[in-house]
């Protein structure tokens, strides 16, 4: 037999039952405007392909981005955002609420840093960027674009991936390794070399590997994009009467940077690469060209010239005599400069 509790016993016992049922309700609100830290832990997690949140959220917990797994699931359900957040590796802290980083995966904003290689950087000049933005190790990154094995699997013939580097913009994420990159950046110039240019070797007089080497040098010395079928016919030229190339990129190559001038010490200086002391064409590219250049080396403009010199706006002075350089050599250049260098 139940008895009815007294009147005036009925609301305390009310009020605790309101209380019991409220007091889950109050937890879930402090899970939701709370946070764990003050930002200083800041955690790059892989969410996984097929991976579930369910499975995920005590990563979450563990890292101490959230204050409760489970919690964390059921606000995603009710959300409807359980399926909907997206695989990749994502930048959290310890000051996110469970609102912005369950927006963060459903929006799929991903945690990748952007690394631009710029038109004709060399891999020496790649490894410096890389080291600067602390990306990577620079002499970790020159062995591997040196290695055997890789240069193998990547199907290139040569001593490094010099020239097969393409030039572009590639998101660098938390798990890729130097040789990750090397594979990426050649895989890129294998796409772009086979759309615009694989057809057109049959065609020419030079072999794929010297049309890179030859785009190298014209990137190198190009300024202006519209003057590199120029720097190329000017090159063609030279190999079709058997003269140096003399090109000053070539003289500093695996030496130091290419900054514009040259010196006498510089051409000089005994390399593989100088086509000051060598004839024809260097063992291999000096840098890793743009599709421009690469289209100049396959299409050069038909002209006489056989020298060019640098003015001061960027643009170059081409002349067909060497007199007619001599001339403007002493026109544009200084005479602390690559004045006293005859072409």
């Amino acid at each position: 037999m139940k008895f009815p509790l007294p009147k005036k016993n009925r609301i305390p016992a009310l009020l605790a039952l309101i209380l019991i049922l409220s007091i889950p309700l109050v937890i879930f609100r402090l899970f939701l405007v709370n946070t764990p830290g003050s930002g200083r832990n800041i955690q790059i997690l892989e969410f996984g392909k097929g991976q579930t949140l369910k499975k995920f959220a005590p990563v979450l917990e563990e890292h101490k981005i959230i204050t409760n797994a489970g919690l964390f699931v059921l606000y995603a359900r009710l959300r409807g955002d359980d399926a909907r957040v997206k695989a990749g590796y994502y930048q959290f802290n310890d000051a996110m609420t469970p609102a912005e980083i369950l927006h963060r995966m459903v929006a799929g904003d991903v945690y990748e840093q952007r690394f631009a290689v710029p038109e004709g950087y060399s891999i020496y000049q790649v490894a410096e960027l890389l080291a600067g933005r602390g990306l990577f190790d620079k002499e970790a990154f020159l062995k591997e674009c040196f290695s055997r094995p890789l240069l193998r699997e990547l199907g290139i013939n040569g001593k490094s991936v010099e020239g097969y580097l393409y030039p572009s913009t590639y998101d660098i994420k938390p798990n890729m390794t130097a040789a990750d990159l090397i594979r990426l950046m050649a895989g890129q110039f294998d796409k772009v070399y086979s759309r615009e240019f694989a057809g057109r070797v049959n065609g020419s007089r030079l072999s794929k590997r010297e049309i890179i080497t030859l785009a190298s040098m014209i990137e190198k010395e190009a300024v202006r994009p519209e003057e590199k079928p120029l720097i190329a016919s000017v090159f063609y030229n030279r190999l079709a009467r058997r003269m140096p190339l003399q090109s000053d990129p070539t003289s500093v190559y695996g030496v130091r940077a290419f900054a514009g001038n040259i010196s006498k010490q510089d051409i000089s200086h005994a390399t593989p690469f100088n086509t000051y002391l060598i004839s024809g064409l260097p063992p291999g590219p000096i840098g890793n060209p743009g599709s421009g250049a690469i289209e100049a080396a396959f299409k050069p403009v038909a002209t006489r010239y056989l020298y060019f010199v640098a003015k001061k706006d960027g643009t170059h002075y081409f002349s067909a005599t060497l007199e007619e350089h001599n001339a403007a050599v002493r026109k544009y250049l200084k005479a602390d400069t690559r004045s006293a260098i005859e072409k």
